[in-house]
């Protein structure tokens, strides 16, 4: 059989089985030797699309003639049925000897992928993928560089050919510089400079690059149904073999900078998730520390009935109390409120914490204990603009006495546990850090155990309703009335539950305090 065009191995396994079928002898020919057979009883029909091949139709084995009713018709039908065979076998060879010259290019986007897919930072894959892609495309310089957005440069992550130290970062909106026009404009950016009619990008005499060729392509990203945006910028020069980039090179490159786009958008997504639970971790720990500053009620012992609760608006806050064992079987009570939360207010309140033990112990009198706090907080306060009231009280169970100092913190009371009327504990003094002005001391008197203090910030008072009225301070003394005879425990509790109900269980707006010490 003469040389038959591609797909002859599937047509010489399809011929005898066509012969079976038609009963006639099937062969091919070129369009040369088209010559019939010895007894001039075969026929031949060309071969649709196969460049001038035909199908020879002849009389069957041993003198056997043609199928009866073989006809024209069937003489066509055959030879497309072999026309399609070699078509289809044409078409494999013409798909395998493109991926064969594609395999570079096919094998590099599956290896950037293997990076990408098994890294979720970018500086450890950048370096790797830029030797990739310079390789292939024969690039023996190369840059990545990515989007700051605070400082609104293009900063190099990886680098081939070159210290990436010594490469200063681009402005984004440099107008002479090629990778900031790329990112700007979000389109590719080559030159040629064998092409006399390409004009050099870069101002004011063009971009001068080793290699003098160059390719200059947009990372982009785009989220799922919106529009792409720019994050970064790849470039190629100092191309090996030619000064050349091809469109090849462009299309592949570009399909990289979508994989690329894709992998540090993700990398900052992980980073910021991460740093965010880095944050959250640590006001998790600086919450546990602050609420570990407040003393457990069990510090008084069973000297007086004691219950307290402090709950921050943030993870931590500006709120604070303290309970204090003093000489002569006294007790010190202090409570406060920053203006503010968050961590200004906490650092004011733990130096708060600190500094007052010291000075309860050592100073005279409440008004000096204030004194001394103001004196220990005077920069912190200050350098951050804040002011903080403060009740402080010394309180002598045995004598029925308290004396106590407010640096104007308006919610403290004291509340009979005979007749449930409430007295206001006037301020003495300015809140800390607002106005130095030292006060006087201030007392009262009561009948033994017939006495219930009651403290509290002003995030109780102003905790909002549905109808974003107040909750006030009538809701918190009548609880303490109605439940005068009550360990303070329940008092306290009450009073929670009731604040609860009224915001619906909403988080607080401001930090929330209440000390009840019954004595």
């Amino acid at each position: 059989m003469p040389d038959a065009p591609g797909g002859l191995t599937r047509v010489e396994r399809l011929l005898p089985l066509l012969e079976r079928l038609a009963g006639a002898r099937l062969r091919l020919r070129r369009a040369g030797e088209r010559e019939a057979g010895t007894d001039g009883s075969a026929r031949l029909e060309p071969i649709p699309e196969s460049d001038g091949w035909w199908l020879e139709i002849a009389n069957g084995g041993s003198g056997k003639p043609l199928t009866p009713g073989a006809s024209p018709a069937m003489d066509q039908e055959l030879a497309q049925v072999v026309g399609s065979v070699l078509a289809a076998e044409r078409d494999a060879v013409q798909v395998a000897a493109e991926l064969s010259e594609r395999y570079e290019e096919i094998d590099l986007i599956y290896t950037i992928s293997e990076i990408l897919g098994h890294t979720i930072r970018l500086d450890e894959a950048a370096d790797r993928i830029l030797r990739e892609v310079s390789t292939v495309v024969g690039a023996r310089r190369a840059t990545l560089l990515v989007y700051d957005a605070e400082q609104k440069m293009l900063r190099i992550v990886a680098a081939r050919g070159m210290d990436a130290q010594e490469v200063e970062p681009i402005e984004a909106d440099d107008p002479c510089s090629v990778a900031a026009r790329v990112f700007r404009e979000m389109r590719i950016v080559s030159y040629d400079p064998t092409d006399p009619t390409a004009p050099n990008p870069g101002c004011p005499d063009g971009r001068n690059y080793l290699g003098q060729a160059f390719l200059s392509v947009p990372v982009l990203y785009a989220a799922p149904g919106a529009r792409g945006k720019p994050i970064g910028v790849i470039n190629l020069t100092d191309r090996v073999g030619g000064d050349a980039f091809t469109a090849g090179d462009r299309k592949l490159v570009a399909a990289i900078a979508n994989q690329i786009g894709a992998a540090i958008e993700n990398a900052r997504l992980v980073a910021r998730d991460l740093g965010q639970q880095r944050v959250l971790r640590e006001l998790e720990l600086a919450r546990d520390l602050q609420l570990k500053l407040l003393p457990p009620p069990s510090v008084l012992g069973s000297r007086v009935d004691v219950a307290a609760r402090c709950r921050q608006a943030e993870s931590v806050g500006g709120d604070f109390y303290n309970l204090l064992n003093l000489r002569a079987d006294r007790i010190g009570v202090m409570i406060g409120d920053v203006t503010s939360h968050g961590f200004g207010a906490a650092l004011i309140m733990a130096l708060v914490m600190a500094a007052s033990g010291i000075h309860a112990e050592s100073a005279e009198t409440p008004t000096e204990v204030l004194r001394r706090l103001e004196e220990s907080l005077a920069d912190e306060l200050a350098s951050t603009e804040m002011f903080l009231t403060v009740f402080y009280a010394v309180v002598d169970p045995n004598a029925g006495r308290i004396t106590f100092a407010n640096a104007g913190h308006p919610h403290a009371f004291l509340v009979s546990a005979r007749t449930g009327k409430a007295v206001r504990l006037e301020a003495t003094r300015p809140p800390l850090g607002l106005a130095t002005a030292p006060g006087a001391d201030a007392a009262l008197s009561w009948s033994r155990r017939e006495a219930i203090i009651c403290l509290f910030t002003d995030g109780v008072t102003e905790a909002l309703g549905p109808r974003s009225e107040r909750f006030g301070e009538e809701r918190v003394l009548g609880h303490v009335a109605r439940l005068k005879d009550r360990p303070a425990r329940e008092i306290l509790e009450s009073v929670h539950a009731d604040l609860a109900g009224f915001t619906g269980g909403a988080p607080p707006a401001d930090d929330r305090t209440v000390v009840i010490l019954k004595v």
